[in-house]
């Protein structure tokens, strides 16, 4: 009787032990499941944890999903097409979040695209108080756009929309007073297909168009005397060392359509990471080399986009076809001769700095709205759609070469 009871013990001892270490096993094995870095399940747990009123778009598999925050301006954050397990494709900036430091000039938080106002450099710029010189030190991002929230106005499973006020002066003194409202689409796959006129639908993908309103709430007309606004989204990403920048171009004559790309921002881009041709942008996107192009109003297309050949993930940009006639802000830091010639589409590729250090590595596709000349009460919409394709290779090269016009052959062999 007593080795029996001695057994029993022993027995429930050690199945309690093996209990327990299996509901450890699975406890890391469900921690390794979630907390991957570089999955989306990790970074959507991440800033959960950082942003109380993160929100969570998906579609109803749930393979689609897309993490929104209302603290950062209704910024996407990032967005996969697999699910928790799947691939992030939005740049985080993990060091600085988890720090909760507020920094004085930019809160480079990341993110797989934001909303700011331009122009950035200029006479009428919003970054650069009036009578302060073009240089770093004096450059400040507003703090409506940087770190204080857009007001959560509405959302659903696949939609969400913001709202703020917003009050600025620019470089030469004028007073702005704006209403700017966002609204974020989860798109379905049958949206997708059709707004791409897609002739397969064999393919994974996350996609999402935002809707970026600005309204004239102040007692006076935007005028190009005194200065314009406009509407200027940013696309932080995830590159890796075979991703290439792609930008379909209009072809034509210097002399008339004007430069192919603007590529001195900082400084000019090296021939061994740009290439064009008479209908085709390519620019390296490695995040190893710091460098930005711009692409005017009158090459621009609808779309731009980007092929990781590492990852196999085709991602695109899409906007309303520019118009000739609109002006553009003119970004530069000087003040400038044409403040209404600047660029529609631009691309950034990050890298060190001349101290070594550096923020990402990231890259970014950006898109502006024309120069908005608002009378009082007057509004104007800017639409910009993020499409990320994985699948079949021959299904994704169809999708390139309708797309950008280029098959992925093109694109992989533009720097070899």
């Amino acid at each position: 009787m007593k080795v029996s009871v001695m057994f029993f013990v022993l027995l429930v001892a050690v199945s309690c032990k093996q209990k327990k270490q299996s509901e450890v096993d699975r406890s890391t094995d469900k921690k390794d499941l979630q907390f991957k870095k570089g999955n989306f399940g990790y970074d959507k747990v991440f800033l959960q944890e950082n942003y109380k009123n993160t929100l969570v778009l998906e579609s109803d598999d749930k393979q689609a999903m897309v993490v929104l925050s209302p603290e950062l301006q209704g910024r996407v954050m990032t967005s996969t097409l697999n699910g928790d397990k799947g691939e992030s494709f939005g740049w985080l900036n993990y060091d600085l979040i988890a720090s909760k430091e507020i920094k004085k000039q930019i809160n480079p938080t990341g993110g797989e695209e934001r909303f700011w106002l331009g122009p950035e450099g200029g006479q009428f710029s919003f970054y650069f108080t009036p009578n302060s010189s073009f240089d770093f030190k004096n450059w400040q991002v507003p703090f409506a756009i940087d770190t204080e929230p857009f007001n959560l106005v509405e959302h659903n499973k696949a939609s969400a929309v913001f709202q703020k006020e917003i009050h600025l002066t620019n470089h030469s003194g004028t007073r702005f007073h704006l209403d700017v409202r966002r609204k974020v689409n989860l798109l379905s796959k049958d949206a997708i297909t059709k707004a791409l006129e897609l002739a397969s639908k064999d393919y994974q993908a996350v996609a999402y168009e935002t809707v970026n309103t600005v309204k004239n709430i102040g007692d006076f007309a935007w005028k190009q005397e005194t200065g314009l606004v406009s509407i200027w989204l940013l696309s932080m990403f995830n590159p890796s060392p075979e991703t290439v920048v792609v930008v379909p171009v209009i072809s034509g004559e210097t002399d008339i359509l004007g430069a192919v790309v603007k590529d001195d921002y900082f400084g000019k881009v090296s021939s061994d990471r740009l290439k064009t041709t008479s209908k085709t942008i390519f620019f390296k996107a490695d995040g190893k080399s710091r460098g930005k192009i711009g692409i005017s109003a009158k090459r621009a297309t609808k779309f731009m986009g980007s092929f990781d050949a590492k990852n196999e993930v085709l991602t695109i940009l899409e906007i309303a076809l520019p118009n000739v006639s609109d002006g553009y802000v003119n970004a530069a830091w000087e003040l400038q001769k044409h403040p209404y010639k600047g660029d529609v589409l631009n691309s950034y590729n990050d890298g060190p700095l001349e101290d070594g250090s550096q923020m990402g590595p990231f890259y970014e596709l950006e898109s502006s709205s024309p120069a908005l000349a608002l009378a009082p009460d007057k509004s104007y919409s800017h639409v910009q759609k993020i499409y990320h394709f994985k699948g079949a290779k021959e299904v994704i090269n169809d999708i390139s070469i309708k797309i950008l016009n280029v098959s992925l052959a093109e694109i992989q062999n533009a720097f070899q």
